[in-house]
């Protein structure tokens, strides 16, 4: 065996990505899933208008991508009425959040988090040797006091909320948002993670100030406008902080067809409002095959539901196993209790067809 001189901290990490793809599962079965609703993706898809620029723009493929992200970053700072210099694009938020992380952790940097949130930033932070703080969820909410209370006793370098949350699709007023802003811990960051926003009703997304040095606010184009395949985020925050990114960026991180199809993307306001209509529609029809099932499903404000299989882990997992066994690719969260829920992501009405088919027996067998 090769002895590579990897760093001491590589050396110790295990070789795990956060989630096992639905095509992995798919090889390991030897068949493609009936439904695919289990990675949150957005199955209706980008608007025609973007798969015309896309499909336009493929010629043109042989060319790197604008390293400034010009007419992208122009396009964002005016759909969100703030300056291009408060906007910072990259390959998806995951991608920036490895910047950030870059940034601000080094070994034994402290960053606040809740057991149990969106895993790949803490994949991020464990890969840049920092330390983990994590605190429970409360009623299946992220907890804002909770966090605020341990960001002042490790003064972290970074504090983690998503809002929407994921996995449990739970969210918070704006102004609770904005109280824990004003009470972050002078030194500490808030990474506000808003990819599910555009799903979430009126009065969660806080009008807060672009320039305000306390926060950094995360969206994507992967969920709402249908293009997870383009992995595009960005990221709205004071131009100081902004202007970091360009020290350790990949500069040609995104290409010329990933940046047009996101301009086009801002343009079809109208596809947007079907998405969101389409969206709300299934997750009624979800609630509603829970409560078909004897189940609680909890209110959502994202493109996924998470559904109380009323026990714990160990039987939401074997209801999620014998669903894959049946085609149907669907996730649940890691951490108890928030494990005792399988989360579904909305579908078309012939996937949510086949989970209302399959759920029964999954949760005969798993019950037997």
């Amino acid at each position: 065996m090769p002895e590579y001189r990897t760093t001491t901290l590589a050396k110790g990490l295990p070789a795990t990505v956060p989630f096992v793809g639905p095509e992995a599962q798919e090889r390991i079965l030897e068949r493609t899933f009936s439904a695919r609703i289990g990675a949150n993706e957005n199955v209706f898809g980008p608007s025609a208008k973007v798969t015309e620029v896309i499909g336009k723009m493929a010629a043109q493929a042989w060319k790197y991508g604008d390293p400034e992200f010009f007419e992208l970053r122009h396009a964002l700072a005016e759909h969100h009425d703030v300056s291009p210099e408060h906007i910072m694009a990259g390959e998806g938020i995951d991608g920036l959040f490895g910047y950030l992380v870059r940034l601000f952790v080094g070994p034994g940097d402290k960053v606040v988090t809740s057991a149990g949130a969106y895993p790949t930033f803490n994949f991020h932070v464990a890969g840049y040797g920092g330390e983990l703080v994590t605190v429970p969820y409360r009623e299946d909410h992220e907890d804002t006091e909770a966090l605020i209370e341990a960001a002042r006793l490790h003064n972290p370098k970074l504090v983690y909320l998503a809002n929407p949350d994921n996995p449990m699709g739970t969210w918070w007023q704006a102004e609770v948002v904005e109280a824990m802003v004003g009470k972050m811990p002078p030194g500490s960051l808030l990474v506000l993670d808003e990819a599910y926003g555009e799903f979430a009703p009126e009065g969660v997304m806080p009008p807060l100030d672009p320039s305000d040095n306390r926060v950094l606010r995360f969206r994507t184009f992967s969920k709402a406008y249908g293009l997870a395949g383009i992995r595009v985020g960005y990221a709205i925050g004071e131009p100081e902080l902004i202007n970091e990114f360009n020290k350790i960026r990949n500069h040609f991180g995104l290409g010329c067809v990933a940046q047009a199809a996101c301009v086009a993307a801002l343009g079809d306001t109208q596809h947007l409002s079907s998405v969101i209509a389409k969206v709300r529609e299934a997750r009624e029809t979800l609630y509603q095959i829970a409560s078909d099932n004897g189940l609680d499903a909890l209110a959502s404000a994202t493109n996924f539901v998470a559904i109380d299989c009323g026990r714990d882990g160990d039987f939401a997992k074997a209801v999620l196993d014998n669903l894959v066994a049946q085609g149907i690719f669907v996730r649940m969260p890691g951490v108890a209790p928030l494990n005792r829920c399988i989360r579904v992501s909305v579908g078309h009405p012939k996937d949510l067809a086949l989970f209302a088919e399959a759920l029964p027996k999954a949760l005969e067998v798993a019950a037997g």
